[in-house]
Order: structure tokens, then sequence, then C-alpha cells
């Protein structure tokens, strides 16, 4: 599985990313894959999924099947993400 947070920084939505990223690791131990959607290939990303709204975290399977995605603020809790993490 594949856990990729997508989102700008320096946004109103940053500080609470930054704070579940960090949360998410010191519970889980797993760092989560992030992406600027700014960049070629956060461009890329977001168009192979349809994501045009920041934050977003999506879970996908190995060969790349979108599982799990969650749009937005309010962020999911640690534990629905924690269940795509290997």
């Amino acid at each position: 599985m594949r856990v990729v947070v997508v989102f700008k920084d320096k946004t109103d939505y940053t500080r609470p990313v930054l704070d579940f990223l960090r949360d998410f690791q010191n519970q889980t131990g797993h760092i989560l894959e992030t992406i600027d959607p700014d960049t070629p290939e956060g461009t890329d990303f977001c168009n192979t999924y349809g994501i045009v709204e920041y934050p977003t975290i999506i879970a996908s399977s190995d060969d790349g099947v979108m599982q799990n995605i969650w749009r937005g603020i309010p962020l999911p809790t640690i534990s629905e993400v924690s269940y795509y993490v290997q």
C-alpha cells in the first residue's frame, strides 16, 4: 500500500497537516509520503487521481488502484489512515 498526503506549504491548513504527519509518525512509527501539487510530479499525481482539493490523503494499492481518499479539513483520524500503512 501507498499512502500519500497532497498539500501545499504555507497555507491556512499547513499547520494541521504538519501536526497530523508528526503525530502519525509518533503513534505508528511510519512516515507518510508527501507531495506538493505545484511540482511536476505532484501535478501528474493529482491529474491521475483527480485531486483538486487540498489537503488530500490518498491510499492506493501497490499497483496504483485507489483504496480510499480523504479530502480537506478535518483530516481523518490516525487509526483510519494507519489501516492502509504496512
